[in-house]
């Protein structure tokens, strides 16, 4: 059942990274961290993450603002290397609760923060890749600090998915490389048909992302993963509660 579940919650995350350009990791990775645990759920996420990112990368190329990227990737590093190192000695519920309240929190954010003025430069572009890459490697949600940014600034949105994804390819693999290097043994212990299952749930949710992005209009896809993700966040949150309380 888990590992059904799993595949699951993977063609999800494929499905809503096509349908929005941004998703994976805010649909998938509650829900990943709910079945396997924080860390474990957390690598999955940013592996299936990257891969996901790569394959909606070949379809808007042309539209990636290489310079922001180019910026927002060194600026990850900061949050990204410390996290790596926090999730070796934090106690497995407190990341559960952690994963679910950031994407909560940081979802919640996103959707009642409106700016009346555009606020541009360096700044505020290496704190939100900085945040980002924390939120990634601890939570494996890196998106929303991004979405934050993009409102702040006004950031066009089809150029903001298309850049979103070879920095979150990007990231995804830098998250993963550290966590080894921090853990060798962290790597999660999943049956070979899982892992080639969850690869095919990657190329099944992108081809059904794209049928349903010709359907179904963006606003409605946007409230769909918004949907997706407190739910997933708030049954983490549960969990993690759970086993603080010793429950």
């Amino acid at each position: 059942m888990t590992g059904t579940l799993l595949i699951l919650a993977v063609f999800m995350g494929s499905a809503m990274q096509r349908l929005t350009g941004l998703g994976f990791a805010l649909v998938a990775a509650p829900f990943l961290v709910l079945l396997i645990g924080p860390v474990d759920g957390v690598i999955l996420v940013n592996i299936c993450g990257a891969l996901t990112s790569a394959s909606v990368m070949a379809r808007v190329f042309k539209q990636v603002q290489w310079r922001k990227y180019v910026v927002l990737v060194p600026s990850a590093l900061i949050g990204i290397i410390p996290g790596a190192i926090l999730v070796q000695y934090v106690p497995t519920a407190w990341l559960e609760l952690s994963v679910g309240a950031l994407v909560i929190m940081s979802l919640t954010v996103g959707l009642t923060l409106r700016s009346p003025h555009q606020r541009k430069g360096l700044s505020p572009l290496v704190l939100a890749g900085s945040v980002s890459g924390l939120m990634n490697t601890t939570a494996g949600v890196g998106g929303p600090a991004l979405s934050v940014y993009a409102i702040m600034t006004r950031w066009e949105q089809i150029r903001f998915a298309a850049t979103m994804q070879p920095y979150f390819l990007t990231i995804g693999i830098t998250s993963v490389t550290a966590k080894l290097l921090a853990n060798p043994s962290s790597m999660p212990q999943l049956p070979t048909w899982i892992w080639l299952s969850m690869a095919a749930a990657i190329i099944l949710g992108l081809f059904a992302g794209e049928a349903l992005a010709k359907r179904m209009p963006a606003p409605s896809a946007r409230r769909l993963m918004i949907v997706l993700a407190y739910v997933g966040s708030v049954a983490a949150t549960g969990r993690g509660m759970w086993e603080l309380i010793g429950l």
